[in-house]
Protein backbone atom coordinates (compact mmCIF):
# COMPACT_ATOMS: atom_id res chain seq x y z
CA UNK A 1 0.00 0.00 0.00
CA UNK A 2 1.33 3.32 -0.97
CA UNK A 3 1.63 5.73 1.88
CA UNK A 4 3.84 8.22 3.55
CA UNK A 5 5.60 6.15 6.16
CA UNK A 6 6.99 9.20 7.85
CA UNK A 7 3.55 10.29 8.90
CA UNK A 8 2.59 9.63 12.51
CA UNK A 9 -0.42 7.33 12.49
CA UNK A 10 -0.35 6.67 16.25
CA UNK A 11 -3.55 8.58 17.00
CA UNK A 12 -5.45 6.93 14.17
CA UNK A 13 -4.27 3.47 15.21
CA UNK A 14 -5.27 4.17 18.82
CA UNK A 15 -8.79 5.05 17.66
CA UNK A 16 -8.94 2.03 15.40
CA UNK A 17 -8.13 -0.51 18.12
CA UNK A 18 -11.40 0.27 19.93
CA UNK A 19 -13.41 -1.76 17.41
CA UNK A 20 -11.04 -4.70 17.85
CA UNK A 21 -11.84 -4.58 21.57
CA UNK A 22 -15.59 -4.70 20.86
CA UNK A 23 -15.27 -7.71 18.55
CA UNK A 24 -13.45 -9.64 21.25
CA UNK A 25 -15.82 -8.63 24.06
CA UNK A 26 -18.91 -9.88 22.24
CA UNK A 27 -17.32 -13.03 20.78
CA UNK A 28 -16.06 -14.33 24.13
CA UNK A 29 -19.22 -13.31 25.99
CA UNK A 30 -21.12 -15.76 23.78
CA UNK A 31 -19.36 -18.58 25.65
CA UNK A 32 -21.15 -17.50 28.84
CA UNK A 33 -24.53 -17.14 27.13
CA UNK A 34 -24.34 -20.66 25.66
CA UNK A 35 -24.48 -22.66 28.95
CA UNK A 36 -26.97 -20.25 30.53
CA UNK A 37 -29.54 -20.56 27.74
CA UNK A 38 -28.83 -24.31 27.46
CA UNK A 39 -29.73 -24.83 31.13
CA UNK A 40 -32.68 -22.46 31.33
CA UNK A 41 -34.31 -23.52 28.04
CA UNK A 42 -33.28 -27.22 28.17
CA UNK A 43 -31.43 -27.06 24.87
CA UNK A 44 -29.27 -29.83 23.44
CA UNK A 45 -25.57 -29.05 23.08
CA UNK A 46 -25.82 -28.53 19.31
CA UNK A 47 -28.83 -26.21 19.77
CA UNK A 48 -26.92 -24.06 22.25
CA UNK A 49 -24.17 -23.67 19.64
CA UNK A 50 -26.66 -21.75 17.46
CA UNK A 51 -25.45 -18.72 19.43
CA UNK A 52 -22.01 -19.03 17.83
CA UNK A 53 -23.54 -20.07 14.52
CA UNK A 54 -25.76 -16.98 14.23
CA UNK A 55 -22.98 -14.59 15.25
CA UNK A 56 -20.28 -15.90 12.91
CA UNK A 57 -22.47 -16.63 9.89
CA UNK A 58 -23.46 -12.95 10.06
CA UNK A 59 -19.89 -12.12 9.01
CA UNK A 60 -20.33 -14.11 5.81
CA UNK A 61 -23.79 -12.69 5.07
CA UNK A 62 -22.46 -9.18 5.67
CA UNK A 63 -19.47 -9.75 3.37
CA UNK A 64 -21.71 -11.16 0.61
CA UNK A 65 -24.04 -8.15 0.91
CA UNK A 66 -21.01 -5.87 0.78
CA UNK A 67 -19.72 -7.64 -2.35
CA UNK A 68 -22.99 -7.44 -4.30
CA UNK A 69 -23.80 -3.86 -3.23
CA UNK A 70 -20.32 -2.83 -4.36
CA UNK A 71 -20.85 -4.56 -7.71
CA UNK A 72 -24.29 -2.98 -8.15
CA UNK A 73 -22.98 0.45 -7.22
CA UNK A 74 -20.14 0.26 -9.71
CA UNK A 75 -17.34 0.39 -7.17
CA UNK A 76 -16.06 -0.62 -3.75
CA UNK A 77 -18.28 0.85 -1.02
CA UNK A 78 -15.41 1.86 1.25
CA UNK A 79 -13.49 3.51 -1.58
CA UNK A 80 -16.66 5.39 -2.52
CA UNK A 81 -17.94 6.51 0.89
CA UNK A 82 -14.79 6.34 2.99
CA UNK A 83 -13.34 4.00 5.60
CA UNK A 84 -14.34 6.17 8.55
CA UNK A 85 -17.94 6.29 7.37
CA UNK A 86 -17.91 2.53 6.81
CA UNK A 87 -16.73 1.75 10.34
CA UNK A 88 -19.17 4.28 11.84
CA UNK A 89 -22.04 2.70 9.88
CA UNK A 90 -20.99 -0.75 11.08
CA UNK A 91 -20.97 0.44 14.70
CA UNK A 92 -24.46 1.92 14.36
CA UNK A 93 -25.76 -1.34 12.85
CA UNK A 94 -24.23 -3.31 15.74
CA UNK A 95 -25.83 -0.89 18.21
CA UNK A 96 -29.24 -1.63 16.67
CA UNK A 97 -28.59 -5.33 17.22
CA UNK A 98 -27.95 -4.81 20.93
CA UNK A 99 -31.42 -3.27 21.30
CA UNK A 100 -32.93 -6.70 20.63
CA UNK A 101 -31.32 -8.00 23.81
CA UNK A 102 -33.89 -6.10 25.87
CA UNK A 103 -36.99 -8.00 24.64
CA UNK A 104 -34.90 -11.19 24.36
CA UNK A 105 -33.89 -11.01 28.03
CA UNK A 106 -37.34 -9.98 29.26
CA UNK A 107 -39.08 -12.86 27.47
CA UNK A 108 -36.19 -15.39 27.68
CA UNK A 109 -36.47 -15.68 23.89
CA UNK A 110 -33.59 -17.67 22.42
CA UNK A 111 -34.52 -16.71 18.86
CA UNK A 112 -34.68 -12.98 19.59
CA UNK A 113 -31.27 -13.17 21.23
CA UNK A 114 -29.56 -14.94 18.33
CA UNK A 115 -31.26 -12.49 15.96
CA UNK A 116 -29.73 -9.65 17.96
CA UNK A 117 -26.32 -11.33 17.80
CA UNK A 118 -26.76 -11.81 14.05
CA UNK A 119 -27.38 -8.07 13.55
CA UNK A 120 -24.38 -7.23 15.78
CA UNK A 121 -22.29 -9.58 13.61
CA UNK A 122 -23.50 -7.88 10.42
CA UNK A 123 -22.17 -4.59 11.73
CA UNK A 124 -18.91 -6.24 12.76
CA UNK A 125 -18.42 -7.63 9.23
CA UNK A 126 -18.36 -4.13 7.75
CA UNK A 127 -16.01 -2.99 10.51
CA UNK A 128 -13.71 -5.96 9.86
CA UNK A 129 -13.44 -5.33 6.12
CA UNK A 130 -12.41 -1.73 6.74
CA UNK A 131 -10.33 -2.08 9.90
CA UNK A 132 -8.00 -4.92 8.85
CA UNK A 133 -7.00 -3.06 5.68
CA UNK A 134 -6.48 0.17 7.63
CA UNK A 135 -4.27 -1.49 10.26
CA UNK A 136 -1.89 -2.71 7.56
CA UNK A 137 -1.99 0.73 5.86
CA UNK A 138 -1.22 2.77 8.99
CA UNK A 139 2.55 2.52 9.00
CA UNK A 140 5.46 0.60 7.54
CA UNK A 141 4.15 -2.22 5.31
CA UNK A 142 6.92 -4.52 6.58
CA UNK A 143 5.35 -4.55 10.06
CA UNK A 144 1.73 -4.74 8.90
CA UNK A 145 1.21 -8.28 10.22
CA UNK A 146 2.77 -7.33 13.56
CA UNK A 147 0.27 -4.47 13.82
CA UNK A 148 -2.48 -7.02 13.18
CA UNK A 149 -1.08 -9.01 16.10
CA UNK A 150 -1.04 -5.82 18.20
CA UNK A 151 -4.69 -5.05 17.43
CA UNK A 152 -5.43 -8.73 17.96
CA UNK A 153 -3.94 -8.36 21.43
CA UNK A 154 -6.40 -5.55 22.15
CA UNK A 155 -9.15 -7.75 20.75
CA UNK A 156 -8.21 -10.41 23.25
CA UNK A 157 -8.20 -7.98 26.14
CA UNK A 158 -11.88 -7.67 25.26
CA UNK A 159 -12.24 -11.46 25.17
CA UNK A 160 -10.54 -11.72 28.57
CA UNK A 161 -12.85 -9.33 30.42
CA UNK A 162 -16.03 -9.95 28.37
CA UNK A 163 -16.92 -13.31 29.98
CA UNK A 164 -16.19 -11.91 33.45
CA UNK A 165 -18.45 -8.87 33.07
CA UNK A 166 -21.29 -10.77 31.42
CA UNK A 167 -21.03 -13.53 34.04
CA UNK A 168 -21.12 -10.88 36.78
CA UNK A 169 -24.26 -9.38 35.24
CA UNK A 170 -25.99 -12.78 35.00
CA UNK A 171 -24.86 -14.46 38.23
CA UNK A 172 -23.94 -11.50 40.43
CA UNK A 173 -20.88 -11.37 42.66
CA UNK A 174 -19.07 -14.63 43.29
CA UNK A 175 -18.57 -13.59 46.87
CA UNK A 176 -22.34 -13.45 47.25
CA UNK A 177 -22.46 -17.15 46.30
CA UNK A 178 -25.13 -16.48 43.71
CA UNK A 179 -25.42 -19.61 41.59
CA UNK A 180 -28.73 -19.06 39.80
CA UNK A 181 -28.58 -17.38 36.42
CA UNK A 182 -30.83 -14.45 35.69
CA UNK A 183 -31.48 -14.30 31.95
CA UNK A 184 -33.25 -10.96 32.34
CA UNK A 185 -29.93 -9.48 33.49
CA UNK A 186 -28.37 -10.25 30.09
CA UNK A 187 -29.80 -7.04 28.68
CA UNK A 188 -27.74 -4.66 30.81
CA UNK A 189 -24.17 -5.29 29.52
CA UNK A 190 -25.36 -5.38 25.92
CA UNK A 191 -27.40 -2.18 26.15
CA UNK A 192 -24.36 -0.45 27.66
CA UNK A 193 -22.26 -1.91 24.87
CA UNK A 194 -24.74 -0.54 22.30
CA UNK A 195 -24.41 2.93 23.79
CA UNK A 196 -20.61 2.63 23.54
CA UNK A 197 -20.95 1.60 19.88
CA UNK A 198 -22.80 4.86 19.18
CA UNK A 199 -20.27 6.99 21.07
CA UNK A 200 -17.34 5.41 19.21
CA UNK A 201 -19.17 5.84 15.90
CA UNK A 202 -19.22 9.61 16.53
CA UNK A 203 -15.55 9.51 17.57
CA UNK A 204 -14.64 7.76 14.31
CA UNK A 205 -16.53 10.32 12.26
CA UNK A 206 -14.31 13.11 13.60
CA UNK A 207 -11.10 11.12 14.12
CA UNK A 208 -7.78 11.25 12.26
CA UNK A 209 -8.38 7.79 10.77
CA UNK A 210 -7.87 8.17 6.97
CA UNK A 211 -10.95 7.95 4.76
CA UNK A 212 -9.03 6.61 1.80
CA UNK A 213 -6.13 4.19 1.35
CA UNK A 214 -4.37 3.28 -1.84
CA UNK A 215 -4.88 -0.20 -3.26
CA UNK A 216 -1.96 -2.52 -3.65
CA UNK A 217 -1.20 -2.79 -7.35
CA UNK A 218 2.28 -4.23 -7.25
CA UNK A 219 3.60 -6.17 -4.27
CA UNK A 220 7.32 -6.45 -3.96
CA UNK A 221 9.80 -8.50 -2.01
CA UNK A 222 13.17 -7.38 -0.84
CA UNK A 223 16.03 -9.86 -0.81
CA UNK A 224 17.98 -10.18 2.40
CA UNK A 225 21.14 -10.40 0.35
CA UNK A 226 20.33 -7.75 -2.22
CA UNK A 227 19.15 -4.16 -2.05
CA UNK A 228 17.10 -4.39 -5.24
CA UNK A 229 13.42 -5.26 -5.38
CA UNK A 230 11.75 -7.64 -7.77
CA UNK A 231 8.16 -7.93 -8.91
CA UNK A 232 6.11 -10.82 -7.73
CA UNK A 233 4.30 -13.23 -9.99
CA UNK A 234 2.31 -11.98 -12.96
CA UNK A 235 -1.19 -10.94 -12.01
CA UNK A 236 -4.05 -13.26 -12.95
CA UNK A 237 -7.65 -12.60 -13.90
CA UNK A 238 -9.20 -13.50 -10.54
CA UNK A 239 -8.13 -13.58 -6.91
CA UNK A 240 -9.48 -17.12 -6.65
CA UNK A 241 -7.02 -18.31 -9.31
CA UNK A 242 -4.24 -17.99 -6.72
CA UNK A 243 -3.72 -21.24 -4.81
CA UNK A 244 -2.63 -19.48 -1.63
CA UNK A 245 -5.93 -17.56 -1.48
CA UNK A 246 -8.28 -20.39 -2.49
CA UNK A 247 -6.78 -22.73 0.11
CA UNK A 248 -6.39 -19.81 2.52
CA UNK A 249 -10.15 -19.25 2.55
CA UNK A 250 -10.61 -22.80 3.85
CA UNK A 251 -7.79 -22.16 6.32
CA UNK A 252 -9.58 -19.08 7.74
CA UNK A 253 -12.82 -21.11 7.91
CA UNK A 254 -11.28 -23.92 9.98
CA UNK A 255 -9.04 -21.58 12.02
CA UNK A 256 -11.90 -19.38 13.25
CA UNK A 257 -13.95 -22.55 13.67
CA UNK A 258 -11.51 -24.32 15.97
CA UNK A 259 -10.72 -21.12 17.88
CA UNK A 260 -14.40 -20.57 18.68
CA UNK A 261 -15.56 -24.18 19.12
CA UNK A 262 -12.74 -25.06 21.54
CA UNK A 263 -13.97 -22.38 23.94
CA UNK A 264 -17.72 -22.61 23.33
CA UNK A 265 -17.80 -26.35 24.13
CA UNK A 266 -15.56 -26.01 27.20
CA UNK A 267 -18.42 -25.17 29.62
CA UNK A 268 -20.25 -28.38 28.65
CA UNK A 269 -17.03 -30.38 29.10
CA UNK A 270 -16.32 -28.91 32.55
CA UNK A 271 -19.88 -29.41 33.75
CA UNK A 272 -20.11 -33.00 32.52
CA UNK A 273 -16.62 -34.24 33.39
CA UNK A 274 -15.70 -32.09 36.41
CA UNK A 275 -19.20 -31.22 37.67
CA UNK A 276 -18.25 -27.52 37.60
CA UNK A 277 -21.21 -25.13 38.15
CA UNK A 278 -21.86 -22.80 35.23
CA UNK A 279 -21.38 -19.80 37.54
CA UNK A 280 -17.75 -20.85 38.15
CA UNK A 281 -16.72 -21.38 34.53
CA UNK A 282 -16.17 -17.72 33.55
CA UNK A 283 -12.50 -17.47 34.68
CA UNK A 284 -11.62 -20.56 32.64
CA UNK A 285 -13.24 -19.10 29.53
CA UNK A 286 -11.42 -15.87 30.34
CA UNK A 287 -8.09 -17.75 30.48
CA UNK A 288 -8.73 -19.35 27.10
CA UNK A 289 -9.22 -15.97 25.44
CA UNK A 290 -6.42 -14.47 27.53
CA UNK A 291 -4.20 -17.18 26.01
CA UNK A 292 -4.80 -15.62 22.61
CA UNK A 293 -3.94 -12.24 24.13
CA UNK A 294 -0.72 -13.71 25.54
CA UNK A 295 0.36 -15.01 22.14
CA UNK A 296 -0.63 -11.88 20.23
CA UNK A 297 1.06 -9.50 22.65
CA UNK A 298 4.19 -11.61 22.24
CA UNK A 299 4.00 -11.50 18.44
CA UNK A 300 3.31 -7.75 18.39
CA UNK A 301 6.79 -7.03 19.79
CA UNK A 302 7.98 -7.05 16.17
CA UNK A 303 5.78 -4.05 15.37
CA UNK A 304 7.98 -1.76 17.46
CA UNK A 305 11.30 -0.24 16.41
CA UNK A 306 13.51 -2.00 18.96
CA UNK A 307 16.95 -3.58 18.96
CA UNK A 308 17.27 -7.33 18.37
CA UNK A 309 18.32 -7.92 22.00
CA UNK A 310 15.37 -5.90 23.32
CA UNK A 311 12.99 -7.92 21.17
CA UNK A 312 14.42 -11.18 22.54
CA UNK A 313 13.96 -10.00 26.11
CA UNK A 314 10.42 -8.77 25.45
CA UNK A 315 9.65 -12.06 23.70
CA UNK A 316 10.03 -13.72 27.11
CA UNK A 317 8.69 -10.95 29.36
CA UNK A 318 5.63 -9.86 27.34
CA UNK A 319 3.66 -13.14 27.58
CA UNK A 320 3.95 -13.03 31.36
CA UNK A 321 2.82 -9.39 31.45
CA UNK A 322 -0.28 -10.48 29.51
CA UNK A 323 -0.77 -13.41 31.91
CA UNK A 324 -0.50 -10.97 34.83
CA UNK A 325 -3.30 -8.90 33.25
CA UNK A 326 -5.50 -12.01 33.22
CA UNK A 327 -4.73 -12.70 36.89
CA UNK A 328 -5.38 -9.07 37.82
CA UNK A 329 -8.80 -8.76 36.15
CA UNK A 330 -9.93 -12.08 37.63
CA UNK A 331 -8.77 -11.06 41.10
CA UNK A 332 -10.70 -7.80 40.71
CA UNK A 333 -13.73 -9.92 39.75
CA UNK A 334 -13.20 -11.75 43.07
CA UNK A 335 -12.25 -15.10 41.53
CA UNK A 336 -9.67 -17.36 43.18
CA UNK A 337 -6.69 -17.21 40.80
CA UNK A 338 -4.50 -19.70 42.72
CA UNK A 339 -5.42 -22.67 40.47
CA UNK A 340 -4.15 -20.75 37.44
CA UNK A 341 -0.57 -20.16 38.57
CA UNK A 342 0.56 -23.48 37.09
CA UNK A 343 -0.38 -22.15 33.65
CA UNK A 344 2.82 -20.09 33.73
CA UNK A 345 4.71 -23.28 32.84
CA UNK A 346 2.46 -23.91 29.81
CA UNK A 347 3.39 -20.46 28.48
CA UNK A 348 7.00 -21.64 28.17
CA UNK A 349 5.89 -23.87 25.28
CA UNK A 350 4.52 -20.81 23.47
CA UNK A 351 7.77 -18.90 23.95
CA UNK A 352 9.82 -21.79 22.53
CA UNK A 353 7.43 -22.27 19.59
CA UNK A 354 7.49 -18.54 18.82
CA UNK A 355 11.31 -18.53 18.88
CA UNK A 356 11.54 -21.54 16.56
CA UNK A 357 9.20 -19.93 14.02
CA UNK A 358 11.72 -17.08 13.47
CA UNK A 359 8.97 -14.74 12.23
CA UNK A 360 8.21 -16.92 9.19
CA UNK A 361 4.39 -17.16 8.82
CA UNK A 362 4.42 -20.57 7.10
CA UNK A 363 6.79 -22.06 9.69
CA UNK A 364 4.86 -20.53 12.58
CA UNK A 365 1.56 -21.88 11.23
CA UNK A 366 3.08 -25.37 10.95
CA UNK A 367 4.72 -25.36 14.41
CA UNK A 368 1.73 -23.87 16.22
CA UNK A 369 -0.66 -26.33 14.53
CA UNK A 370 1.50 -29.21 15.71
CA UNK A 371 1.49 -27.85 19.27
CA UNK A 372 -2.31 -27.45 19.20
CA UNK A 373 -2.83 -31.02 17.97
CA UNK A 374 -0.65 -32.26 20.83
CA UNK A 375 -2.61 -30.18 23.35
CA UNK A 376 -5.95 -31.51 22.07
CA UNK A 377 -4.83 -35.14 22.36
CA UNK A 378 -3.55 -34.50 25.90
CA UNK A 379 -6.98 -33.05 26.73
CA UNK A 380 -8.82 -36.03 25.26
CA UNK A 381 -6.58 -38.68 26.83
CA UNK A 382 -6.32 -37.15 30.33
CA UNK A 383 -8.83 -36.07 32.95
CA UNK A 384 -9.49 -33.41 35.58
CA UNK A 385 -7.70 -30.07 35.45
CA UNK A 386 -4.96 -31.48 33.21
CA UNK A 387 -7.50 -31.91 30.42
CA UNK A 388 -9.02 -28.48 31.11
CA UNK A 389 -5.68 -26.67 30.89
CA UNK A 390 -4.74 -28.70 27.81
CA UNK A 391 -7.88 -27.56 26.00
CA UNK A 392 -7.38 -23.98 27.22
CA UNK A 393 -3.77 -23.97 25.93
CA UNK A 394 -5.14 -24.34 22.40
CA UNK A 395 -5.76 -20.60 22.69
CA UNK A 396 -2.02 -20.01 22.94
CA UNK A 397 -1.45 -21.77 19.63
CA UNK A 398 -4.41 -20.13 17.89
CA UNK A 399 -3.12 -16.71 18.91
CA UNK A 400 -1.08 -15.69 15.85
CA UNK A 401 -2.67 -17.89 13.20
CA UNK A 402 -4.90 -15.15 11.78
CA UNK A 403 -1.93 -12.92 10.80
CA UNK A 404 -0.06 -15.98 9.48
CA UNK A 405 -2.93 -17.19 7.28
CA UNK A 406 -3.90 -13.67 6.21
CA UNK A 407 -0.30 -12.88 5.21
CA UNK A 408 0.16 -16.11 3.27
CA UNK A 409 -3.23 -15.84 1.56
CA UNK A 410 -2.98 -12.27 0.23
CA UNK A 411 0.72 -12.28 -0.63
CA UNK A 412 1.31 -11.98 -4.37
CA UNK A 413 -2.29 -11.07 -5.28
CA UNK A 414 -1.32 -7.65 -6.67
CA UNK A 415 -4.40 -5.66 -7.69
CA UNK A 416 -6.63 -8.48 -6.38
CA UNK A 417 -5.47 -7.97 -2.77
CA UNK A 418 -8.59 -6.11 -1.54
CA UNK A 419 -10.92 -8.59 -3.23
CA UNK A 420 -8.99 -11.46 -1.70
CA UNK A 421 -9.18 -9.84 1.73
CA UNK A 422 -12.99 -9.60 1.52
CA UNK A 423 -13.17 -13.29 0.57
CA UNK A 424 -11.16 -14.14 3.68
CA UNK A 425 -13.52 -12.13 5.91
CA UNK A 426 -16.43 -14.13 4.46
CA UNK A 427 -14.92 -17.32 5.82
CA UNK A 428 -15.21 -16.18 9.44
CA UNK A 429 -18.48 -18.13 9.29
CA UNK A 430 -16.38 -21.17 10.20
CA UNK A 431 -16.79 -20.07 13.82
CA UNK A 432 -20.47 -20.97 13.53
CA UNK A 433 -20.30 -24.16 11.47
CA UNK A 434 -17.42 -25.84 13.30
CA UNK A 435 -18.98 -25.01 16.70
CA UNK A 436 -22.26 -26.50 15.52
CA UNK A 437 -20.50 -29.64 14.27
CA UNK A 438 -18.58 -30.16 17.51
CA UNK A 439 -21.71 -29.46 19.55
CA UNK A 440 -23.60 -32.10 17.53
CA UNK A 441 -20.84 -34.70 17.96
CA UNK A 442 -20.48 -33.77 21.63
CA UNK A 443 -23.94 -34.93 22.63
CA UNK A 444 -24.17 -38.28 24.51
CA UNK A 445 -24.73 -41.15 22.12
CA UNK A 446 -22.34 -39.71 19.56
CA UNK A 447 -18.65 -39.02 20.26
CA UNK A 448 -19.33 -37.40 23.62
CA UNK A 449 -18.09 -33.99 24.72
CA UNK A 450 -14.46 -35.01 25.40
CA UNK A 451 -13.82 -36.84 22.12
CA UNK A 452 -15.73 -34.19 20.14
CA UNK A 453 -12.43 -32.28 20.25
CA UNK A 454 -11.30 -34.57 17.41
CA UNK A 455 -13.00 -31.92 15.27
CA UNK A 456 -10.30 -29.49 16.38
CA UNK A 457 -7.58 -32.00 15.51
CA UNK A 458 -8.95 -32.21 11.98
CA UNK A 459 -8.91 -28.41 11.69
CA UNK A 460 -5.27 -28.13 12.76
CA UNK A 461 -4.24 -30.97 10.44
CA UNK A 462 -5.60 -28.90 7.56
CA UNK A 463 -3.80 -25.78 8.81
CA UNK A 464 -0.51 -27.71 8.90
CA UNK A 465 -1.21 -28.87 5.33
CA UNK A 466 -1.95 -25.27 4.29
CA UNK A 467 1.33 -24.05 5.76
CA UNK A 468 3.22 -26.49 3.51
CA UNK A 469 1.04 -25.95 0.44
CA UNK A 470 1.00 -22.14 0.67
CA UNK A 471 4.77 -22.04 0.99
CA UNK A 472 5.05 -24.20 -2.13
CA UNK A 473 2.54 -22.09 -4.09
CA UNK A 474 4.32 -18.86 -3.18
CA UNK A 475 7.70 -20.35 -4.10
CA UNK A 476 6.28 -21.09 -7.55
CA UNK A 477 5.52 -17.35 -7.81
CA UNK A 478 9.07 -16.47 -6.84
CA UNK A 479 8.32 -15.73 -3.17
CA UNK A 480 10.43 -17.62 -0.65
CA UNK A 481 9.97 -16.65 3.00
CA UNK A 482 13.27 -18.28 3.91
CA UNK A 483 15.32 -16.09 1.59
CA UNK A 484 13.32 -12.84 1.46
CA UNK A 485 11.79 -10.40 3.88
CA UNK A 486 8.22 -10.06 2.70
CA UNK A 487 6.56 -6.70 2.58
CA UNK A 488 3.90 -6.88 5.28
CA UNK A 489 5.14 -10.27 6.42
CA UNK A 490 4.95 -11.59 9.93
Amino acid sequence: MEQNNSKNYGGALLTLVTVFFFWGFVAASNDILIPVFKEKLNLEQWQSQMISFAFYVAYTVGSIIYFFVSKAGGGDILNKYGYKNGIAAGLILSALGTLLFYPAAETASFYLMITGLFVVGLGFSLQQIAANALVVALGDPKTGAQRLSLTGGVNNFGTTIGPLLVSLAIFGSVSANTQQASISAVKFPYLILGALFLIVAVVFKFSSVPDKIHSVTDDVVESENESTTVSLAKERKSALSYTQLALGMIAIFVYVGVEVSTASNLPAFMKEKLNTPTANIAPFISLYWASLMIGRWTASVGAFNLSASAKKILGVVTPYIAFAVFLAVNRIAQHDVTPFYIYAFVIVVLIIADYLSKGNPARQLLIFSGCAITALFIGMLSSGMVSVFAFISVGLFCSTLWPCIYTLAVTGLGKHTNEGSSFLIMMIMGGGFISLLQGYLGDPGRLGIQWSYLVGVGCFVYLAFYAIKAKSALKAQGIDFDSVALKGGH
